[in-house]
């Protein structure tokens, strides 16, 4: 897959970027993923970060003043790094999260955001 293969090797280009990955959080499914995960294991990340988003989808405590709108992406921060979750919209079931563990030295966390938004706008263009 084109589209995605360029959308993670674009993530890795992002200044910090430790690794990345698409994942079905519905499934908790890595599609695709590059460069280190968490404790080595892309497809438990995969899964924390499914968990992640579902729980944050499901809680009444997210819901914005704003009718219908949606969850956009999320932050975690660690003392050594960010973990950036970045809902890919579609026009169809909107299933995909792209995300990127991001060094918290060498990183900008405004930088890799407005970055990641362009990524997860191109990959529903490809």
């Amino acid at each position: 897959m084109p589209g995605v293969e360029n959308c993670l090797q674009e993530a890795m280009a992002i200044p910090g970027a430790i690794g990345a990955s698409i994942v079905d959080y519905t499934t908790g499914f890595p599609v695709a993923a590059t460069g280190a995960a968490p404790n080595s294991d892309h497809d438990a990340a995969a899964a924390g970060t499914a968990d992640v988003v579902q729980a944050a989808q499901s809680r009444s405590l997210f819901v914005s003043a704003i009718p219908h709108d949606l969850l956009e992406d999320l932050i975690i921060t660690t003392a050594g790094g960010y973990h950036l979750l970045r809902l890919v919209q579609t026009d169809f079931d909107s299933r995909l999260v792209l995300y990127v563990w991001l060094d918290r030295v060498r990183g900008n966390l405004a930088v890799a955001r407005r970055r990641m938004q362009a990524l997860a706008e191109d990959l529903v263009a490809t």
